[in-house]
């Protein structure tokens, strides 16, 4: 009888117990919210929050959660996980190379869109693409006769860059531009020489070597060590524009900038190559003249067929790419995925792929019953300043990818880990919480966000972090940031 009373008193303190957490724990996170949104570097702020546990769908906290705000680069969460629902974790990019099944002189490569060809992001040999066909077609194609080398590289058309991007990003390597052909990320190195402190610092070379590129010279140099050169420009122009200013006192320093016609580097790169194999080749051209000829035209016949493919060039997995684009905030590979999911949905190569990309993905979303109205996409990165998500949707896109993706875990794979690695390597650092969250983090002028998992013991939260046009320093929205998250 004493025994069945104690058990009785044991479980009524455990139901009082429980019924105290569940009651102080909204209070102590609300307490962490008040805290955040009184901080003084976020008075003149717009902010917005959403956390919900993963478990029960519970709202743990929500402050502006529908207010649509400006979300940077954690807009490569809905890029990567639309990505990866709608093409699979193990799709692959397929570059082919043949002989045109019109012209058995002329040599086709077809591209699909792969941004990994020549990428450092894998830490591959840069040049594998094309070692890999020149001697494929050593091996294939006859000896005794002048090829010509045609580059396909319109299946996004030749619109590569967002229409909202602004002219500060444009010409630099994290803008560049997205087609059907990329090569060595869309992205060359500018060498200075900065030893001359009397003089503006003086340009050596490009890597890789791009001919006929000029540039109008005005960066300075300071004494701080830093890097605050950009080079501007627009796709397909030969012209380019390098300001800001550099550290002095050094033999060899390089910014970069994006490369104006990946498919013509592509194609010059590997004519050399198919040179030194054996083969004699005469004229590279790319598609892009007969793709604008063509767009007024109302019948339209693709000529670009290869009669029998002698080499086909495959990217690593999906899984891999989005790894990638969300752990290194890597937006070349982001323009390719939304650009990507955009012709699959329409296959006619003179619709806008990115724009085809946005509607699919809003139509794609709402059809799991997310309500995408707070969403407006202009790109797959978060480059562009218009770009706008509520903190809710986030939250909710968390949720439906943790709990009813059949690609759970390799979405939350491929984010982050707090004070580990990638873009969240300084994040929460050598707090209890290292390790413990996986996020996208995003930032532009004026905006800062997180958004993804945090995993505590039972606690097991998506959540999102939305500020924008804020008053302090950076470093002190982080901070406060890493406070609140703490105080869940």
């Amino acid at each position: 009888m004493k025994r069945a009373f104690a058990f009785t008193n044991y479980l009524k303190m455990n139901l009082l117990l429980l019924t105290l957490l569940l009651l102080v724990s909204p209070s102590l996170a609300q307490t962490a919210l008040q805290r955040f949104v009184t901080h003084p570097a976020l008075k003149h702020a717009s902010v917005g929050i959403s956390v919900t546990d993963l478990e029960t769908g519970r709202s743990i906290v929500s402050h502006n959660g529908e207010q649509s705000l400006t979300p940077a680069s954690v807009l490569k969460l809905i890029t990567t996980a639309t990505a990866v629902e709608t093409l699979g974790e193990n799709f692959r990019y397929k570059t082919d190379i043949g002989l045109d099944a019109g012209n058995p002189s002329r040599i086709l490569v077809i591209g699909s869109g792969d941004p990994t060809l020549g990428s450092e992001a894998f830490n591959d040999d840069l040049h594998t693409f094309f070692i890999t066909v020149a001697d494929a077609l050593r091996k294939t194609v006859p000896g005794n006769r002048e090829y010509t080398l045609y580059v396909v590289d319109n299946l996004f058309g030749y619109d590569g860059i967002s229409p909202e991007w602004t002219w500060i990003d444009m010409g630099n390597y994290y803008a560049a531009g997205a087609y059907g052909i990329s090569i060595f990320d869309n992205s060359y190195k500018l060498f200075f020489n900065t030893t001359d402190l009397n003089s503006c610092p003086k340009i050596l070379r490009t890597e890789p070597e791009i001919k006929n590129l000029t540039f109008q010279n005005a960066v300075t140099l300071n004494s701080t060590g830093r890097d605050n050169g950009y080079i501007y420009g627009i796709p397909f122009s030969n012209e380019r524009a390098v300001r800001g200013n550099i550290p002095s006192g050094r033999k060899e320093f390089s910014i970069k900038g994006d490369i104006p016609d990946p498919g013509m580097l592509l194609g010059k790169t590997l004519a050399g190559y198919l040179t030194r194999a054996g083969l004699n080749i005469g004229n590279v051209e790319t598609a892009r003249m007969d793709y604008l000829k063509a767009n007024c035209i109302s019948e339209r016949k693709d000529q670009n067929r290869i009669e029998k493919v002698l080499c086909t060039f495959v990217s690593r997995p999906l899984k891999e790419i989005i790894q990638e684009v969300n752990v290194e905030s890597n937006n070349h590979y982001a323009e390719h995925l939304i650009r990507t999911i955009g012709r699959k949905s329409r296959s006619d190569i003179y619709d806008d792929a990115l724009e085809a990309g946005v509607t699919y993905v809003k139509d794609f979303w709402t059809s799991k019953g997310l309500a995408a109205t707070s969403l407006q996409m202009h790109d797959g990165s978060g480059l562009a300043p218009q770009n706008s998500v509520s903190p809710q949707f986030l939250t909710d896109l968390l949720v439906y990818m943790y709990g009813r993706s059949e690609e759970s875990s390799v979405f939350f794979n491929s984010l982050p880990r707090a004070g580990q690695e990638g873009t969240l390597r300084s994040f929460l650092r050598d707090t209890r919480l290292s390790g413990r969250i996986a996020a996208k983090s995003g930032s532009i002028g004026g905006v800062q966000c997180y958004s993804g998992y945090l995993i505590d013991g039972r606690k097991k939260y998506a959540f999102t972090v939305m500020v924008n046009k804020f008053n302090g320093t950076r470093p002190q929205v982080r901070e406060a940031i890493e406070q609140f998250l703490l105080g869940l």
